[in-house]
C-alpha cells in the first residue's frame, strides 16, 4: 500500500427533500383536507477514525463525496425517507483543514472518534403542516433546506511516542530494525527511507512507538532533498532521538545542520526533549569515540547530567540502555499530562461550586 499523508477533497451533504402539496380524495368524503407529507433529511458527511489505517491513499482516487438529497414527501401524510449518511474513514492522527490549508477544523487522535463534517439539509414541510383554522386548504410546501459543501484538506500526522531524526545514512532505519520488528529498507546510499516508518519497541515488558522519518539535509526547509514534508509525523512525539553518524568527520556540523532545520520548521518541534546519540561506534576506536562525543556534547550544549550516548544499531551496542532512557522520558511526559488534566478538572469543579 502506498503512503499518502495529504489529500484535498470536496464534500457535500445532501439537500433536504421537498414537501408535498396533496389533498385527501376519497369517496363520500367531500372535504378531505390537505395531506401532503414532509420531505426527508439529506445525508450527512461523517468522518470516523479507525485504528487499522495508516495512510490517506483512499482519497487519492476519489476526491468528491456527495450525499444524496432527502426523498420528497408524498400524499396520505407520508414523509420522505432520510438519505443515507456517507462515512469517510481516516487513520488516527488525521487533521482536517479548511480550504486555505491553515485553519484547523478538527484534530482526530482517538480511535472510534466520529465528527459530522457537513450536516444534511432538513426536509421541507408538506402542505398539511401549513393548515390553520383560517387556511384549511393551503397550497404551499417547502422545498427543503440546502446541504453544506466545502473543500477541505486532510493531513496525516502519525501518532508515535518517540521520533528518529538525523542526516541521511545516519543509521536511523538500522536502529529502528534493531529495536523493533519493523523491516525498513536498509542500504549504503542516502535516502533509502522515502516515507515514515513506525515500529513498536519492547523494553522491560513495556512498549512504545518509534517513528523513523526520511533523512534531512541542509536547506530542507527550502525544499532541498525530500524537504521537511515528513517532519509533521514527529510533531506529536514526546522525545526525539537525534542520531549522528560517527564515521563522518564533522559530527558537530551534522548535529547543527539538523537542529537548524528543526528550528526553521517549528519552534515547538525544536523545543521537544532530545537525546543525542553517536551511532556506528562499532566502526570507531575508543579515542575516536571520546573525541567525537566531546565535540557533540559541546555542539549540543548539554547540561550537567546529560550525556552523548555511544551506540551502534548494527551491533546492538548500548541500544537497550538508550531505549530505557527514552521510555523514562515518555513516562514522565505522560504523567505530566495526567497531572495537568487533573488540575484542570479540579479547577472546573471549583468554578462550578462557586
Amino acid at each position: 500500500m502506498k503512503f499518502l499523508d495529504e489529500a484535498k477533497i470536496f464534500v457535500k451533504s445532501g439537500d433536504g427533500g421537498a414537501g408535498c402539496v396533496s389533498f385527501r380524495r376519497e369517496k363520500f368524503i367531500e372535504f378531505g383536507g390537505p395531506d401532503g407529507g414532509n420531505g426527508g433529511r439529506g445525508g450527512d458527511i461523517i468522518v470516523e477514525v479507525v485504528a487499522n489505517l495508516n495512510t490517506l491513499i483512499d482519497y487519492r482516487y476519489q476526491q468528491h463525496f456527495k450525499a444524496r438529497r432527502g426523498y420528497h414527501g408524498s400524499g396520505k401524510n407520508r414523509t420522505g425517507p432520510d438519505s443515507d449518511t456517507i462515512v469517510m474513514k481516516v487513520p488516527i492522527g488525521t487533521q482536517i483543514f479548511d480550504e486555505d490549508k491553515e485553519t484547523l477544523l478538527f484534530d482526530l487522535v482517538t480511535p472510534g472518534q466520529r465528527i459530522v463534517l457537513c450536516r444534511g439539509g432538513d426536509g421541507g414541510f408538506g402542505n398539511a403542516h401549513f393548515k390553520t383554522a383560517t387556511n384549511q386548504a393551503p397550497r404551499l410546501a417547502g422545498q427543503g433546506w440546502p446541504g453544506e459543501e466545502r473543500w477541505i484538506w486532510l493531513r496525516l500526522k502519525l501518532i508515535a511516542d518517540a521520533g528518529l531524526v538525523g542526516l541521511p545514512n545516519a543509521g536511523k532505519s538500522t536502529m529502528l530494525a534493531a529495536v523493533s520488528r519493523a523491516k525498513p529498507k536498509i542500504a549504503d546510499y542516502p535516502f533509502t527511507t522515502l516515507k515514515p516508518q513506525l515500529g513498536v519497541v519492547y523494553v522491560d515488558e513495556r512498549e512504545f512507538v518509534l517513528a523513523d522519518i526520511p533523512g534531512l539535509i541542509e536547506g530542507a526547509h527550502d525544499g532541498a532533498g525530500l524537504g521537511t514534508k515528513f517532519l509533521g509525523h514527529v510533531e506529536r512525539c514526546r522525545v526525539l532521538l537525534h542520531l549522528i553518524d560517527g564515521t563522518q568527520d564533522d559530527v558537530a556540523g551534522a548535529y547543527k545542520t539538523i537542529r537548524k532545520e528543526l528550528k526553521a520548521y517549528s519552534s515547538v518541534l525544536a523545543a521537544k526533549p532530545e537525546l543525542v546519540a553517536l551511532n556506528k561506534c562499532d566502526a570507531l576506536t575508543d579515542e575516536e569515540i571520546e573525541e567525537k562525543a566531546a565535540a557533540l556534547k559541546k555542539a549540543a550544549k548539554l547540561k550537567k547530567g546529560q550525556v552523548v550516548y555511544r551506540v551502534s544499531g548494527a551491533a546492538g551496542i548500548n541500544v537497550k540502555e538508550l531505549m530505557r532512557t527514552m521510555l523514562g522520558i515518555i513516562d514522565t511526559d505522560k504523567a505530566r499530562e495526567v497531572e495537568e488534566a487533573n488540575d484542570m478538572s479540579q479547577g472546573i469543579e471549583i468554578d462550578a461550586d462557586a
